[in-house]
């Protein structure tokens, strides 16, 4: 995905540890960036990291090879599907994400309001 680039929210070689320091420093709800995911799988190309609560949620980007569309988190059924990463990000900007946390099985919704940079 070529066009994400140049986004002003990609981090592109930012590993996990890095991508958190610098949201729990910006330490405002709605903070976001997207990294490279670790595994660097295919079918999982990046992760959204989103600030919220005094928590960073992690949330890999699926990409659907059979409708070369993207989506977020696992897999379920009547997902919503997006044609690029930055689509992603333009509604999540407008709708709220929701953001489950998977130890004490909360569950949370942010907008994705600030974009952090990695220097």
């Amino acid at each position: 995905d070529a066009a994400i680039q140049s986004k002003p929210w990609y981090a592109a070689t930012c590993d996990r540890k890095t991508a958190e320091d610098a949201l729990y420093r910006s330490n405002k709800d709605g903070s976001f960036l997207i990294r490279k995911s670790s595994g660097q799988d295919s079918r999982q190309p990046y992760t959204l990291v989103v600030f919220y609560n005094r928590r960073v949620y992690n949330i890999p980007i699926r990409f659907i090879e059979s409708t070369r569309q993207y989506a977020l988190g696992r897999e379920k059924s009547g997902e919503e599907r997006f044609d690029s990463v930055a689509e992603i990000v333009e509604n999540h900007q407008h709708t709220s994400l929701v953001l489950i946390d998977s130890q004490n099985n909360t569950k949370d919704s942010t907008k994705l309001k600030h974009i952090v940079r990695i220097s």
